[in-house]
């Protein structure tokens, strides 16, 4: 009862936003989902026919441009699954919960395109779809993070006990990304590493390429931000609405 009434406390601060608070927030939603889906369009382009074919993995590699991007979307979507959950305890403000249930379900889709895609080069570089390597196994584990939250929250459904549960297992599953980026450093492994150092400094070309890609797809994390964001509020708001008629 107390968690519907702090819903709809929210709801009635938000109820009535200004003319321009409410046609904003759909024209700067459309101008991110247009610029992602342009900046997608133009990485694709410049992965297969500006930058450079690599020397020892060949055509397989472009892969890596939107592999890499995705998977540093999942794992930046997983801290700020953590930052929400924080927020929540710290505030008690459903809002953050809304932005951490909201992170959790895009980058679920984020980290599993990182390992379909990883998946599919390790097939062509390595002969086979999986190997238990440190970073996969790490990048794995922050797959099941996320769909254990997923299934946490769906099954205590929009009560405080499962906002509280939520924020307990981001707050412990966010120490994987850490041990993903670091995997390749502190154990040797079958993934590849990234050179550094003048000898070891990467063509322009593919920087540049990789720039594109993960700039176009954080543009795409922040528009289906909003979208799934206000689609949490709403639903908050019809809980409200239902626990005020009861």
């Amino acid at each position: 009862m107390a968690l519907a009434k702090r819903e709809t406390g929210v709801e009635l601060h938000s109820k009535a936003p200004s003319g321009q608070q409410a046609a904003g927030l759909p024209i700067a939603s459309l101008i991110l989902g247009g610029l992602a889906l342009i900046g997608i369009l133009i990485a694709i382009f410049m992965a297969f026919l500006y930058a450079p074919t690599d020397a020892v993995q060949g055509q397989s590699q472009r892969i890596f441009y939107f592999h890499i991007s995705v998977s540093l979307v999942g794992m930046l979507a997983f801290g700020v699954v953590t930052a929400g959950g924080i927020g929540y305890i710290l505030k008690r403000d459903e809002r953050w919960d809304w932005l951490a249930r909201a992170s959790a379900e895009i980058g679920a889709i984020f980290i599993s395109l990182g390992l379909i895609t990883g998946s599919i080069w390790g097939r062509t570089t390595w002969g086979t779809w999986w190997v238990w390597d440190p970073k996969l196994t790490a990048t794995l584990i922050l797959w099941f993070m996320f769909v254990g939250y997923l299934m946490l929250r769906s099954y205590m459904g929009r009560t405080t006990a499962s906002a509280y549960a939520g924020a307990v297992l981001a707050i412990v599953g966010v120490f994987d990304v850490p041990i993903i980026y670091l995997s390749v450093q502190w154990w040797r492994g079958m993934h590849p590493q990234a050179e550094v150092g003048p000898k070891g400094a990467l063509p322009p070309e593919v920087l540049i390429t990789m720039l594109v890609a993960l700039v176009s797809f954080l543009l795409l994390y922040s528009f289906l931000m909003i979208q799934i964001y206000q689609l949490q509020r709403l639903q908050a708001r019809a809980q409200a609405l239902r626990a005020s008629v009861e």
